[in-house]
């Protein structure tokens, strides 16, 4: 091997865990079979910001009508906080329970995943499981995710993310906890279970999906088994995205985004991510904005900073999403993928900066909010010196800004928190 290669940053690459999964129409109707074959007896659901849907009642009283017992814990906060972990983990205990079935997109996801530690650990907090495989016992309860959303990808990968509120109550701490053990049993996507999802929510969650293939197709990384579910998941959005918001109804739209979160959650899985995805963490942390809208707002200002470094890469990432890129060079095609982000995102109908979001302005906060303490002191986004700054310093201290294509610093990284507050997404067009 040369030297050069040893001193790569990243030179070990790890491949985890994928759980089963049943993907279709009607795949969510056979949950009560997969659960009796899972051994379930009694089982606590975890859901959260699908009131009124009818969801969960349905999917309860399948899993009734094949002899379960069901418990439900259904206040799962949106970037769910750690004190919606360890309620869940007490009513799982006090119900004498021996199974999880969550229900909805990453919030119920992660808590489920999160309490499933906690639990196989005689109940500790769930952010002593911050970082890298910090759990000692393997032998979780048994989980079932079923998807109600198209972005996460949580019931794939082995990672999950809690918001500490105890640490620091005047400035909450958001962090992704990588667990081989946390890796559902089983994830079901059933595009039907999307039909439901409000205009606003699916484009966010759309842009969680492009923000979780762009990232590991670029990451310092550099895992090349990543990179054609990486390249098809850009693909699959940029194809599907905006039938999916305009035409909630229309399968071939859902489908399409339900396979690319699916597949580009499996890139990520062990191509890592990068500031799109710290940079989100942060501000959810501070103001409890929407992970997918995050990420929206920070992917075009990312790529804008990342590009010198991979202008090949972004240029594939053209190609992905239908640009022309013929006599073009890389660094035209780079700009192309930019210009094409931008489009999309005006498309679907997505706030351009961080300053015109609010928290009552869209739906996922309207489902997911408590009412809680966290809420009552729930800051507004002003996009000053200090909001920049203390955003800066959050992402600088992510599990998913070392895996960034760019190496990430104060000084560097600033500039793009202060654009993805206040500045005019013009501004990066050639």
């Amino acid at each position: 091997m040369k030297v050069e290669e040893l001193l790569r940053p990243f030179p070990i690459k790890e491949f985890h865990p994928f759980p089963r999964a049943l993907m279709g129409p009607g795949a969510h109707e056979i949950i009560g079979p997969e659960a009796l074959k899972l051994g379930f007896k009694r089982t606590l659901i975890m859901t959260s910001g699908l009131r009124g849907t009818d969801i969960v009642h349905k999917i309860a009283e399948s899993m009734k009508y094949h002899g379960l017992e069901v418990v439900v814990y259904d206040k799962v906060e949106s970037n769910p906080k750690d004190y919606n972990v360890m309620d869940a983990v007490g009513m799982y205990q006090e119900n004498e329970c021996d199974s999880f079935v969550s229900i909805g997109g990453g919030s119920s996801h992660d808590a489920c995943k999160g309490a499933r530690i906690s639990v196989a650990h005689d109940g500790r907090s769930v952010n002593e499981f911050e970082g890298f495989n910090q759990s000692e016992n393997p032998k979780n309860p048994p989980h079932i995710a079923v998807s109600t959303t198209a972005g996460t990808g949580s019931e794939t990968s082995w990672a999950y993310v809690i918001t500490d509120t105890t640490t620091d109550p005047d400035n909450p701490h958001k962090y992704v906890a990588f667990d081989d053990t946390s890796v559902t049993t089983l994830a079901i996507d059933d595009p039907v279970l999307y039909y439901d999802c409000p205009v606003d929510y699916t484009a966010q969650c759309g842009f969680d999906v492009l923000a979780h293939a762009s990232e590991p197709y670029v990451s310092r990384l550099n895992f090349q088994p990543s990179l054609g579910n990486a390249l098809y998941a850009i693909k699959l959005t940029s194809q599907h995205l905006r039938q999916a918001v305009w035409n909630g109804q229309d399968l071939g739209g859902r489908e399409g985004m339900m396979y690319a979160q699916y597949i580009a959650a499996q890139a990520f899985n062990s191509g890592g991510l990068g500031i799109i995805h710290s940079i989100s963490h942060a501000v959810s942390a501070f103001y409890d904005t929407h992970h997918g809208l995050n990420n929206a707002i920070a992917l075009p200002r990312v790529w804008a900073f990342n590009m010198p470094t991979q202008y090949q890469r972004f240029a594939d990432i053209a190609e992905a999403m239908g640009v022309d890129t013929h006599g073009m060079t890389a660094p035209q095609a780079a700009d192309a993928a930019l210009a094409a982000a931008i489009r999309l995102m005006r498309d679907v109908g997505i706030p351009e900066r961080f300053v015109d979001v609010t928290t009552d302005s869209y739906s996922k906060n309207r489902l997911g909010q408590g009412p809680t303490r966290f809420y009552e002191n729930a800051a507004v986004i002003k996009g000053d010196d200090t909001d920049v700054d203390r955003i800066t310093n959050h992402v600088l201290g992510d599990a998913c800004t070392p895996g960034n294509a760019k190496e990430c610093t104060f000084e560097t990284v600033r500039p793009v928190v202060e654009h993805c507050m206040s500045g005019d997404l013009d501004d990066l067009l050639g």
